[in-house]
Parts: C-alpha cells; structure tokens; sequence
C-alpha cells in the first residue's frame, strides 16, 4: 500500500456505491503535461483515465484527484481488491464488490494499462506492495 488509505468506519455491504472519484477534467495533453513521465522514477499521481462522450464524440478525459478531488484519492489499489471503479455517464464511481468490516481498508485494482510493452522497467515504475497472496507486483494489468 502506498500513502494514507482509506478505511470503513462500519459495515458497508457488497454493491454499495462509496464515492465519486472528482477532481479537476483535463486533456490527455494537459496531464502529460502537468505530470510528465520521467524514465526509471515510480510514477505516482492521482489521475483516472476514462473515455466520455463530449458533444456526441468519445474522447479520453483524465480526471485529476489532486486538484478539486475528495477522499477517493486516498483509496489506495489492491490485487485482492474489495471495491471497483465504474465509469458512467462521464463520472467514475467507487463500489463495494465484496462485504466490507469496520476497520478494513477499501481498495481497488488500478490495473494501469499502458501503452508501451508492460517490460520489467515498466513495471517497476508501477510497483505494488498490497502484500495480497495473489500480488502481481505491479500495479500494471496483465496485457494480452
């Protein structure tokens, strides 16, 4: 896990939608921009790719959590996850797919999906430390 967490103060059952993942609406110009990858660093930014429809085309939004987000931000990914993200209507929403125990830590699979070949250098720019039994090691998905 990485940064702050975030965690159930009671039980919270499977199917509940938690929060919507806000913050400010850019451009994939503009986050490369704002956030550019630099070669052989862990990359580490709240930002959430999603596809939206503006003015009836489908274009890529990037949803910045650092600027305007909430406490989405601070759910942190798991490769055993307890909750889901789900893109609609533009919006990207964060949902229990399991019960979930006063105390327990909410966690998704971020399952980043890059452009470029998922090699070893890749992927330990992304690395995961969830400590599940199932960890790939990566917060990167498994490219097919």
């Amino acid at each position: 896990m990485q940064g702050l967490g975030a965690f159930a103060t009671r039980f919270i059952p499977a199917g509940t939608r938690l929060i919507e993942y806000a913050g400010e609406r850019l451009t994939v110009a503009e986050s490369e921009a704002r956030y550019p990858d630099v070669p052989g660093e862990r990359h580490h930014t709240f930002l959430f790719a999603i596809e939206d429809e503006i003015d009836g085309e489908w274009v890529e939004v990037v949803v910045d959590a650092a600027v305007n987000g909430n406490e989405a931000r601070f759910i942190n990914h798991s490769c055993d996850p307890n909750c889901d993200a789900i893109v609609e209507g533009g919006r990207i929403w964060i949902e229990t797919i399991h019960d979930v125990d006063p105390g327990d830590e909410l966690a998704y699979d971020y399952a980043f999906v890059l452009e470029e070949r998922h090699t070893p250098a890749a992927k330990r720019r992304f690395p995961c430390n969830c400590g599940a039994a199932n960890c790939r090691g990566t917060m990167l998905a498994k490219k097919r």
